[in-house]
């Protein structure tokens, strides 16, 4: 028996990177997978890579987290073909850096709706399956952008930020519901997108770093599962930084 067994998980953005990740680990830990990824042909072959795993079950479909018939049926597909949603992590997003001077006012707009609003989104259409189900655990990931912002990144750092925001507020909305909800905030990551940043750039953030590397996927994935898991049934509300010290 798993941290997680008969219990269902819908994760955002997880056809790949860090989502990917976070799905591999709750569906190790027994729970039912529901991928979700605006590329819907990228979340079913992430839900078949799942499934060759022993005893993962997985699905994935396309979704728009912007979207609030979307956000919907990804929550109801869950509850069709698997059990009710337990478990949310809204981990959709992506960048558009630029300087504020340069950065069109669509390219702040839809970052923002993209992590901010689809978080919301996600948060608001499980938080109703779980309440009427005697609780769940929802995750929201965050960034280290969001507690001190990044230079070419108001958009980014400001959705992150909100995210916090929106973490404490629905947490304690949700708390007699029995809902708990947390989020993380990963610092330097290797990911596809990390490792193509510029040899300078990568260095000078690892120099930040007390640690002296950067994480990988699966160490933001460990700290998802402990918080959808009954091992933090005390805990909602919480910003963890998984960073490596990072901006401590």
């Amino acid at each position: 028996m798993g941290l997680l067994t008969g219990r269902s998980a819908v994760i955002t953005g997880a056809a790949q990177g860090i989502g990917y990740e976070i799905a591999r680990a709750l569906g190790a830990a027994g729970a039912a997978v529901m991928i979700g990824d605006i590329d819907g042909v990228a979340a079913e072959e992430a839900a078949l890579k799942l499934r060759k795993e022993p005893g993962t079950e997985a699905a994935g479909m396309r979704c728009d987290v912007t979207s609030e018939d979307d956000m919907a049926t990804l929550v109801a597909s869950c509850s069709e073909r698997f059990q009710p949603v337990s478990i949310m992590v809204n981990n959709a997003g992506f960048t558009r850096d630029a300087t504020m001077r340069k950065m069109p006012v669509d390219n702040f707009r839809s970052v923002l709706d993209v992590h901010l609003t689809g978080a919301w989104n996600g948060t608001r259409h499980a938080a109703e399956v779980m309440r009427e189900n005697g609780g769940g655990s929802i995750v929201n990931i965050s960034s280290i952008s969001g507690k001190v912002g990044n230079f070419g990144q108001t958009n980014y750092s400001a959705a992150k930020a909100g995210m916090v925001g929106l973490t404490k507020a629905s947490a304690k909305e949700l708390a007699k519901a029995g809902v708990r909800v947390n989020a993380v905030q990963p610092g330097l990551i290797r990911t596809a997108m990390t490792e193509a940043m510029p040899k300078g750039a990568w260095d000078s953030k690892l120099a930040e770093i007390p640690m002296g590397r950067a994480g990988e996927p699966a160490e933001v994935a460990q700290v998802v599962l402990f918080l959808a898991s009954p091992m933090a049934s005390y805990l909602t509300g919480a910003v963890i930084e998984v960073t490596g010290g990072r901006y401590m």
